[in-house]
C-alpha cells in the first residue's frame, strides 16, 4: 500500500478519490472524454486482439527486455501506456512492441493504452 500526500486548495470543497486495479496491475484509467476526441490522447484500457499491428518487424524483439517487462508488469504493472492511433473505431499500434510481446506471454486479455484519434491520411503517414 502506497501512502502520499494530498495538498488542496482552501477554496475546495469537494473532491473524489477512487482506486482500482485492471488486470495487468496498472493504476486506474479514466475514459473522460473520450467519446468526443477533443482535449488531446485518452488513457484507457484495451483488449490485446483489437489493437492491429500492421508494420512487419525486420527484427524480433530483445527476448531479455520482454522477460524484464513482464518481471516488471508482474510486479508493479505497466507504467507507460503503448501509444495507439484510432481511425474510425479501428486501433492501430506502432510502437510499445516489448511491452505488447510483455502483455501476451503474461497471457494478460488487455493492454494500457494512449488513444489519439487520426484520420485515414494520418494512418496513411504511419504506414509509410
Amino acid at each position: 500500500m502506497a501512502n502520499f500526500v494530498l495538498q488542496v486548495p482552501n477554496n475546495l470543497r469537494s473532491f473524489t478519490v477512487s482506486a482500482s486495479v485492471s488486470s495487468n496491475g496498472s493504476p486506474p484509467l479514466s475514459s473522460s472524454g473520450s467519446s468526443g476526441g477533443v482535449g488531446g490522447p485518452v488513457i484507457l484500457e484495451l483488449p490485446l486482439d483489437k489493437i492491429r499491428r500492421p508494420l512487419m518487424r525486420t527484427r524480433a524483439n530483445d527476448p531479455i527486455k520482454v522477460q524484464e517487462l513482464m518481471d516488471s508488469i508482474s510486479e508493479i504493472g505497466l507504467q507507460t501506456p503503448i501509444d495507439v492511433l484510432e481511425v474510425e473505431g479501428v486501433y492501430y499500434g506502432f510502437s510499445g512492441c516489448h511491452r505488447y510481446e510483455a502483455h501476451q506471454r503474461l497471457g494478460l486479455p488487455t493492454i494500457r493504452c494512449k488513444i489519439r484519434r487520426g484520420t485515414k491520411e494520418t494512418l496513411r503517414h504511419h504506414l509509410r
